[in-house]
């Protein structure tokens, strides 16, 4: 797939931020988004969702029946993996050559991923030796539009002895990022899960490796926010839309 402006012509930031949610709420899992679901990452009414969708639909850049949910056509895929590619390269520009931690980076991206030139974006991707994953571990599309999405699965869906590494950490909630960060909780980190704790309790987990593996009880929200990978490295599904 090859990543370009859909052949609307040059589309507003908003169509980009839209067609960039709908892609990201869909990348880890199968079930596509619906309108209340889209209003309520965007923080915006019901009403301003169903107009923007209109437009993406009379655009070509979405399908939508009334009360089913939203998917993307080939042109909104093409879009919103050029977003997606350029929210987090610039990510992790911030952490790796600015400093930054990876809870401050997304509202950076959010504002910057409208404003650079796509000669930027592919500079700094060569500076950056083209990574394949950001910050957090979502995986940064290719400059042709192939984006590989690792076989994981969130932690708390996960049976008791079930092993694998960390390969990637929502990054919905900075909080939760500081949280993960203070307990050096990371990327590429061996996990064996050992069980629940009684009556819904949290989950109890062995994370690390050697002088550094560590127990912890880990609470409903951390576990989801931890996909696990248990395969070989860099293996999953690639995503095409040509």
């Amino acid at each position: 797939m090859k990543i370009g402006a859909a052949k609307t012509g040059t589309p507003s930031s908003s169509i980009e931020d839209y067609v960039k949610v709908i892609y990201s709420f869909t990348e880890w899992q199968d079930k596509p988004i619906t309108s209340t679901q889209l209003a309520q990452r965007l923080g915006v009414a019901n009403s301003s969702v169903s107009e923007m969708v209109r437009k993406l639909k009379d655009q070509g850049l979405v399908d939508h029946q009334p009360y089913s949910a939203i998917t993307l056509t080939g042109d909104g895929i093409r879009l919103a993996l050029s977003m997606v590619r350029r929210h987090r390269l610039i990510e992790t520009f911030l952490v790796r050559e600015l400093g930054y931690r990876w809870d401050e980076v997304h509202d950076e991206a959010e504002l910057l991923e409208h404003a650079v030139s796509e000669t930027f974006i592919k500079r700094m991707a060569a500076k950056l030796g083209n990574p394949v994953r950001d910050p957090h571990g979502d995986p940064i599309p290719a400059s042709d539009g192939s984006v590989l999405i690792p076989a994981a699965h969130r932690m708390n869906e996960l049976d008791d002895g079930h092993t694998g590494r960390i390969t990637r950490i929502s990054d919905e909630n900075p909080e939760l990022l500081r949280y993960l960060a203070a307990e050096q909780i990371e990327l590429d980190a061996d996990v064996e899960v050992l069980g629940r704790k009684p009556f819904g309790g949290a989950l109890v987990v062995r994370i690390g490796s050697g002088a550094a593996l560590r127990e912890f009880d880990l609470a409903e929200e951390v576990a989801a926010a931890l996909w696990i990978h248990s395969g070989p490295a860099h293996t999953g599904c690639t995503v095409d839309g040509r």
